[in-house]
């Protein structure tokens, strides 16, 4: 006979898990703080802005959280290393890792020089690969599985016209290590996963939801793409984001999460 599941909705519950979320003061990693959060997550919050991170940190205590800061960039192993030794000094365990830091350059690519090409790399890409690598280290340690939620885009298997080279190939990176991590991580019951959103609101966008001329052309313009006919809005990026950090994605592992209203459908 088949299991009988007699609460779906108690698999993504994360009361009580262990999350680090590392670009915690930025677009993204500020939703995923606030909402694990909300949800009952204790909170290894990382940055290196000290005042954003300040700002993350209190609004997740406003909602009931645990929350230790942890003022670094995950630039080395040892960087890495310390981020997890601090989580675990203060939890016990790591249950969850989103790796949401990063950065965008944009420029053609008859303007951007080898440095700036590599820093968008480094951040985007090695930053999230060092990230995945230790904490799978604490993962198997523990033996008991976790997850492992990546920041991805539509922009890693779109182009832009605007002088994308640098980001969209930082991202295409990203989606090959959640396939590949999800390979080979899968015999410890770890997964690997990613969102991959359109643009969302945030501090950065937030000029593209204004009813300014240059706001107005913008949407006019990106609008048609979108099946669903809007921006996204930071709630869009907590339900997957819930979903891939739960016993819910317990069988997922490899899959980049599409959170773009249909944008890559098209």
């Amino acid at each position: 006979m088949p299991k009988t599941i007699k609460k779906p909705s108690s698999l993504f519950s994360i009361s009580g898990k262990v999350a680090v979320i590392t670009g915690a003061s930025g677009a993204f990693g500020r939703v995923a703080a606030t909402a694990l959060a909300v949800e009952g997550a204790r909170l290894a919050l990382v940055a290196g802005n000290a005042r954003a991170l300040a700002e993350t940190a209190a609004e997740c205590r406003a909602a009931g959280a645990d929350v230790v800061e942890i003022l670094r960039r995950p630039s080395t192993i040892a960087d890495a290393e310390e981020i997890v030794a601090q989580t675990v000094d203060t939890f016990g365990q790591i249950d969850i890792l989103v790796s949401a830091a990063g950065t965008n350059d944009v420029a053609p690519i008859q303007e951007m020089d080898v440095a700036r090409f590599e820093a968008v790399m480094h951040a985007n890409v090695t930053g999230s690969w060092i990230m995945a690598k230790v904490v799978a280290d604490q993962f198997i340690k523990q033996a008991t599985g976790g997850k492992i939620v990546l920041m991805s885009s539509a922009r890693g298997i779109l182009g832009h016209p605007a002088g994308y080279s640098a980001y969209c190939a930082s991202k295409s990176a990203i989606d090959g290590i959640v396939r590949a991590l999800g390979c080979e991580l899968g015999k410890y019951n770890i997964t690997v996963n990613a969102i991959a959103p359109t643009v969302f609101r945030s501090d950065l966008t937030a000029w593209m939801f204004e009813d300014t001329e240059r706001a107005v052309k913008t949407r006019e313009g990106l609008m048609p793409r979108i099946p669903l006919g809007r921006l996204g809005e930071p709630e869009d990026l907590a339900g997957p984001l819930l979903f891939l950090s739960s016993a819910a994605s317990n069988f997922y592992t490899g899959h980049i999460l599409y959170a773009d209203g249909g944008y890559t459908a098209g």
